[in-house]
């Protein structure tokens, strides 16, 4: 009762405040152009009021602003979890938790991406209007692009492939803020621009590329979240680019505000401000340092930054104007989230003010999307066709040996909440079997037990991965395959292959299923074991979806989104960001030991035709693509069509191939569909870098279709005009 009289009594006072005050300001009318609104209400605020507003809290006590805060959320709101963002002596508050980052994009699933942003932004809402707790710009989407797998952040990205990580980052922003014209649901704040996608060295490293590569690659998803997905809030990363710290570079305001319309909120990263002279070394004292952030465009500091501002003031190096200008932005956000309005002028304020009999991530709507995200996320990433190990027949089956620590854990990120509960592999399994099958477990092989269990059963589940934050302090990972926030990779080698070993030495009838944040060079296991499927860390579903794979009661269509090489030599120097030296499926020269988009499934798929609405293809326009595909198995099932462009006679450097559109179809057994994709003339445009603009290069270009980068079937040549 106590947790819903102090909800009501804020509303109450909320409501009161604004009935007293009503057209008391002029900002305060919802009717009014929001320039205006921002206008009045920097004439009426003190400089200390404006500097205070550089924080992440834009509120204004004393004229009755009441801003909003950050939250995490990259895979579901976070109150909780390992990081204990419930805020600090707070109990934590379960949210509906899905998978990692990684796992959402391997769903390649656009639609199911922005239900689970919506999910996770009325959960923000519900939670920061019923209890009081978190915020409502939430810093989600991760639109960084995992160009290399020993990345120790790779779980918070949605794979190496531009475009498709913009057209997910686009689905998430959507998905959090909402399709109110004038309202947000919740804010998207997208990190970390840019090109952050080394953790060792993060805070003085530089990742330099040439000026094609910033704009055809690294920038691409947030270019779309900004400009197709309209977020207005991102956060500037660690790491220099091309030798500027990105939190002071030109780019936040010549391109991301003057080209691309981002005009709300630009932060720092956590501490970023201290790290310019810490680490970069880049100015001589903290007050020339204050002043160049804000100038740059930065207008919200994750860190101390008060001394070092008012000093910027005091000697002349920052203006009141300077400071006006920037947290405009900051405004900007809280108009579109309806902080300046009454709450009855705003349809998502009433989000968790009535008497709800349930919190929304105890709804069976909010666990019902959990297990469709978990199970959509799964890669079957080997089934012998000669063996057709899975799924399994349970009718058949009297004795199952699982084997792993992982089997019986369901394991956060830093960045995750709390779970309302947690579903582990091991009683996933047991769900589905009941009392009729008997169920032998053994964490290792201490004395041999592995082995025993294994000959004793009909088949064994191995199941083995990381550990998302490495059951270690912040910057150490004892295990090298591991990695994490602060921690890169040292290793692709999967050191719980030798447990896979010995289960299949006793039983060749062993499937593995990998649980993990990242690639791993599983050569061995991929050479002798039947069955393997992968999926990633987090989701309080993860038991029920694996275990209804495993099983047969649902066919798994996910898709990798990140090349898996053989070996860490296939890779360049990590710190090479020029991806043209061999780096991902768009410049790898190597045979992987998965490619990029491969991913099975229980039935089989036939390619029939391709047709195009018309030839060419001229600047600013689109053809549709339609194809014919046909289920040719026994099974209903679901098809990722992959569209890849390749360049015929291009006069400059250009990928193998480049994904440029693709869609995920349910087909039921024995029925063909025609699915249509829409191919883009300005996604297939080259940035001039003499004009200083994107053009589209004539000649001839050849469409590839099929199931995954390495698994074209159907190919047909276009005119681009």
């Amino acid at each position: 009762m106590k947790n819903l009289i102090l909800p009501l009594v804020f509303l109450f006072c909320f409501n009161v405040v604004w009935a007293q005050k009503k057209q008391q300001y002029t900002f305060q009318n919802p009717n009014l152009d929001v320039e205006k609104r921002i206008d009045n209400l920097l004439s009426l605020m003190t400089l200390e009021e404006k500097v205070a507003v550089l924080s992440t809290n834009p509120s204004v006590p004393r004229l009755g602003v009441v801003g909003t805060g950050h939250v995490e959320g990259l895979h579901g709101l976070a109150l909780g979890g390992p990081a204990g963002w419930g805020g600090k002596g707070k109990k934590p508050i379960t949210t509906t938790t899905f998978p990692q980052a990684y796992g959402l994009g391997e769903t390649w699933d656009v639609d199911l991406i922005q239900k689970v942003a919506q999910v996770e932004g009325y959960e923000a809402r519900y939670a920061f209007q019923k209890y009081n707790r978190g915020g409502l710009v939430i810093r989600a989407p991760n639109a960084d692009i995992a160009r290399d797998p020993r990345w120790g952040r790779t779980e918070e990205s949605y794979g190496e492939d531009a475009f498709f990580n913009g057209t997910m980052t686009v689905a998430f922003v959507k998905g959090l803020q909402g399709n109110h014209s004038k309202y947000w649901q919740s804010a998207s704040l997208m990190k970390h621009f840019l090109a952050n996608s080394n953790e060792d060295g993060r805070t003085y490293t530089s990742s330099d590329f040439d000026e094609r590569l910033w704009r055809e690659y690294y920038s691409v998803p947030f270019r779309m979240g900004i400009i197709e997905g309209g977020s207005r809030a991102y956060m500037a990363s660690y790491n220099k680019v091309n030798g500027i710290p990105a939190t002071v570079h030109p780019m936040l305001k010549d391109i991301t505000q003057k080209e691309w319309g981002q005009n709300g909120i630009i932060c720092t990263d956590g501490g970023a401000f201290k790290l310019l002279l810490s680490d970069h070394k880049y100015y001589a004292d903290s007050y020339l340092g204050a002043a160049a952030v804000i100038k740059a465009g930065i207008n919200q500091f994750l860190d101390d930054y008060k001394e070092a501002v008012n000093g910027a003031i005091a000697k002349g190096y920052l203006t009141e104007k300077d400071i006006d200008a920037e947290i405009r932005g900051n405004f900007r956000v809280m108009i579109k989230l309806g902080m300046l309005d009454a709450p009855d002028k705003n349809p998502y304020a009433k989000i968790g003010t009535a008497k709800d009999t349930i919190d929304p991530w105890n709804s069976e709507a909010h666990k019902k999307l959990a297990l469709e995200a978990t199970l959509k996320s799964i890669v079957l990433l080997k089934n012998d066709p000669a063996k057709r190990l899975l799924p399994l027949q349970k009718e058949k089956l009297k004795t199952v040996a699982i084997i792993g620590l992982r089997a019986d854990q369901v394991l956060l990120d830093w960045y995750s909440g709390t779970p309302p509960y947690m579903i582990t592999p091991l009683q996933g399994i047991k769900n589905k079997l009941g009392s009729n099958v008997e169920i032998l477990y053994a964490k290792n092989n201490a004395d041999g037990k592995a082995a025993s269990i294994s000959k004793k059963a009909d088949v064994v589940i191995v199941v083995v991965g990381n550990h998302p934050v490495c059951n270690a302090g912040w910057n150490d990972c004892p295990v090298p395959s591991e990695g994490k926030e602060a921690v890169d990779r040292q290793s692709l080698t999967l050191e719980q292959e030798d447990l896979i070993k010995i289960a299949y030495q006793a039983n060749p009838n062993t499937v593995v299923a990998l649980i993990s944040s990242f690639p791993y060079a599983i050569n061995w296991t991929q050479e002798n074991i039947p069955a393997i499927v992968h999926l990633t860390q987090n989701s309080q579903e993860l038991g029920t979806a694996l275990a209804d794979v495993l099983f047969g009661d649902y066919n798994p269509a996910g898709r990798l989104t990140q090349t898996w090489v053989a070996a860490i030599t296939d890779l360049p120097d990590l710190l090479d960001y020029n991806i043209r030296n061999g780096r991902t499926y768009m410049y790898f020269q190597g045979k992987p030991l998965y490619a990029f988009g491969h991913g099975l499934s229980y039935t089989s798929f036939s390619y029939n035709s391709i047709a195009f609405n018309k030839e060419t293809l001229e600047k600013k326009k689109n053809i549709t693509v339609s194809v014919s595909v046909t289920n040719t198995g026994k099974r209903d099932g679901e098809e990722v069509i992959q569209l890849y462009v390749k360049s015929i006679d291009s006069a400059i450097q250009q990928p193998i191939k480049a994904l440029k559109a693709f869609q995920r179809v349910a087909i039921k057994a024995g029925e063909t569909k025609m699915v249509t994709l829409t191919l883009k003339a300005k996604d297939l445009e080259n940035w001039n870098t003499t004009k200083q603009q994107f053009e589209l290069e004539k000649g001839q270009i050849e469409i590839q279709i099929g199931g995954a980068s390495d698994a074209i079937v159907l190919t047909k040549k276009i005119t681009l005009k």
